[in-house]
């Protein structure tokens, strides 16, 4: 059961409201927008604190629509985070944007268990590195040296960022839907 009460708009001061607005007017809004108006998933917890709230949520945004992380590759990390923290929400955000880019059932399945999966070199790459850095929160010279220093802040950002949504999502009891 959820620990957090969705607050709707009409209750919302003017912070929390306009970072709401800011949220639901996004790429991400139609998406995390509840039949009652408020919004769901960790968004919803980010209306607490606007001036927190809304950093996080921009940085959720920049990882998320404009870093240089193929499509393919940034919902293959989410995905290892989501496996790796059992993030029902976050799983089940990001499990049909991945089968939208040709993720089969197979590879979801072993994404969520942290089972080995074939891939293209690129996002073997990607894989890998994302399984170190959940696992053991660094990387040795040879997974550093995988990717361009530039991938690599994308890649950590993107990892600590889903790693954060992860936290508050279980703290809070956020359901899948």
């Amino acid at each position: 059961m959820t620990r957090l009460r969705r607050m709707l708009p009409h209750e919302l001061g003017p912070e929390a409201g306009a970072l709401y607005e800011e949220i639901a007017s996004g790429p991400r809004g139609g998406f995390m927008l509840a039949p009652d108006g408020g919004l769901t998933g960790p968004f919803n917890a980010m209306l607490l604190s606007p001036p927190v709230g809304g950093a996080l949520q921009e940085l959720g945004a920049a990882v998320r629509y404009r870093s240089t992380l193929s499509d393919r590759a940034r919902e293959l990390a989410i995905l290892v985070v989501a496996g790796h923290h059992d993030s029902a929400f976050e799983q089940a955000a990001h499990e049909p944007i991945a089968r939208s880019l040709g993720f089969t059932d197979d590879q979801l399945h072993a994404l969520r268990e942290g089972k080995p999966l074939t891939l293209p070199d690129d996002e073997a790459t990607v894989l890998a590195v994302t399984r170190a850095l959940v696992r053991k929160a660094d990387l040795d010279d040879a997974e550093y040296a995988a990717l361009d220093e530039r991938q690599l802040f994308e890649l950590t950002t993107l990892v600590g960022y889903y790693s954060t949504l992860a936290l508050q999502l279980r703290v809070f009891r956020v359901p899948p839907s």
